[in-house]
């Protein structure tokens, strides 16, 4: 196993399911003794075979810590689970006992692009959205990538957006690239709790049979790979 400090890379093609799920964990002490529990608990067992990357993303509050791994294909996932899962959680769990665990979701990107102008990306934000089904998840992010285009340009700050539709169709991630925290609360705060203003982004906010769920901004602590 590699232990590295990149981002993983959404553009690849050889990713079949993505899984991401958000632990709750109260304070930044024991948000930190968790990352450290799961690199520990990796460290000491067998790469899975099928998974291609594994990140761990702290959230800017200190509260939170989002997974993000990328997997050949489902079965890859599902043999790990049948095999090797149980005893990494019990490892974690005992390190650090009473853990949260929320929001664990099978995706594929639908749609997704970055700015190629050398920006690092310094912050990952997710924000959750839950639909009436598939053909609404799809119809709510095209709308998004809409308004995007007809501003001509990323928000100030914004590097990158990729959308992921759950297995089941009622469930979108959007994983956004940000220079830093700071640079997407300044967007939101200049435009009203939101990154950009006009009808095609009122449209987005107020589209029937779609729900936001939450928004949270991340810094990556570490990506495990083969």
């Amino acid at each position: 196993m590699r232990i590295t400090d990149q981002l993983p890379d959404l553009t690849r093609t050889d990713v079949g399911v993505a899984l991401s799920s958000e632990w709750v964990l109260g304070t930044p002490d024991r948000q930190r003794a968790a990352a450290d529990a799961i690199v520990s608990a990796w460290q000491d067992a067998p790469w899975p075979a099928g998974l291609l990357s594994y990140s761990i993303y702290l959230d800017t509050d200190g509260k939170l810590l989002r997974h993000y791994s990328q997997w050949a294909d489902k079965a890859a996932f599902e043999q790990f689970t049948h095999d090797g899962r149980a005893a990494r959680v019990d490892r974690i769990d005992a390190a650090v006992p009473g853990i949260e665990r929320r929001d664990l979701a099978r995706y594929r990107i639908y749609r997704g692009n970055r700015a190629d102008d050398g920006r690092i990306t310094g912050a990952v934000v997710a924000v959750r959205v839950d639909t009436d089904g598939l053909e609404r998840s799809r119809v709510w992010i095209d709308a998004v990538f809409e308004a995007l285009d007809a501003d001509g340009n990323l928000p100030a700050g914004g590097i990158g957006a990729f959308f992921h539709i759950s297995d089941d169709g009622t469930h979108v991630l959007n994983y956004a690239e940000w220079t830093s925290p700071e640079a997407h609360l300044e967007a939101l705060a200049a435009n009203g709790n939101a990154i950009s203003k006009g009808p095609l982004w009122d449209r987005v906010r107020t589209m029937e049979g779609v729900r936001q769920i939450s928004v949270n901004r991340y810094r990556l602590h570490q990506t495990l790979t083969p």
